[in-house]
């Protein structure tokens, strides 16, 4: 999750058409389910985001998530400093930084929540009801990224024949207590405005998706833009491979008229060139395709 206090740059927006799927119809029957997922894998494939409405998380369970995220950054800097960490490779970290030469104010605390059991330990014990509220957000959040898996992957077509697991995420999804998110359009470089609607989750595809599917689903760059006058607060839940494994692409993905257009990588090694690429807005999977000219 994060805090973000920025200046606006309103000048770089593009306004767009922005695909929002109400997931509550995968449950409506075959028929229907087909039409959702037909709708997922096309903003997958177009765009490599979406939004989603009606998807199940209680709205006091969203409300009390961004509740305890904010009073843990309004703690006292001796509360935090005992989670900061420069090193990203942290399994809990808290950060404040600033980026591309703006004044800008980003404070950070990211922290593993899967399997909960095992992590909430670790989790902050102030404020008294952070454990509660961001758990039952966590839990419920991992719901939700499970419907969203199964959908993409049939989306890819039954004969990717990779099991579907909880660990096999490959997305993120993203809470935010006001607008100010954006991804950047593939074809131009333009940034384009995500529009804020009231209890929606704004899902994006991660580079080791793109990676699994062969080019078909694409990752993308993001950034937020704020009113410097009200902080924002994101809770973004990254589900994805354990750290060491790797990923390639699909081998039911791969043939004569389609080659293989990635080298197989983990999470643990885009970790490593995360402090190299916080500015420069590239993708981790820029570094993996593989050039058929040589």
């Amino acid at each position: 999750m994060a805090s973000h206090l920025q200046l606006p740059r309103g000048s770089w927006l593009s306004s767009h058409a922005w695909p929002v799927i109400n997931i509550d119809r995968l449950r409506m029957g075959e028929a229907m389910r087909k039409l959702v997922i037909q709708e997922i894998a096309l903003a997958c494939r177009e765009q490599g985001c979406f939004q989603v409405v009606n998807h199940g998380i209680r709205k006091s369970v969203m409300k009390g998530a961004l509740e305890a995220a904010s009073e843990f950054f309004k703690l006292s800097k001796e509360h935090k400093e005992k989670f900061v960490s420069a090193d990203v490779q942290q399994p809990i970290r808290y950060d404040m930084s600033s980026r591309d030469g703006i004044s800008t104010a980003r404070s950070l605390l990211k922290h593993y929540a899967n399997p909960l059991e095992d992590w909430v330990q670790f989790w902050p014990i102030n404020p008294p009801t952070y454990r509660k509220k961001m758990g039952d957000y966590a839990v419920e959040i991992k719901g939700v990224s499970m419907q969203l898996m199964e959908a993409i992957f049939e989306g890819l077509g039954d004969k990717v024949g990779l099991a579907f697991h909880s660990d096999y995420g490959f997305i993120t999804i993203l809470l935010q207590s006001s607008a100010g998110f954006e991804v950047m359009h593939h074809e131009d470089d333009t940034w384009i405005a995500v529009p804020a609607i009231p209890g929606a989750l704004h899902v994006h595809i991660g580079d080791n998706l793109e990676v699994l599917s062969n080019g078909q689903l694409k990752s993308l760059v993001h950034r937020t833009i704020l009113n410097p006058d009200e902080p924002r607060i994101s809770i973004a839940s990254i589900h994805g491979l354990s750290m060491d494994e790797k990923v390639h692409c699909a081998k039911e993905l791969v043939d004569e008229e389609h080659p293989e257009m990635y080298k197989e990588s983990s999470f643990q090694e885009s970790l490593d060139l995360l402090p190299s690429n916080m500015n420069n807005y590239k993708r981790f999977v820029e570094s993996l395709k593989i050039d058929r000219d040589e």
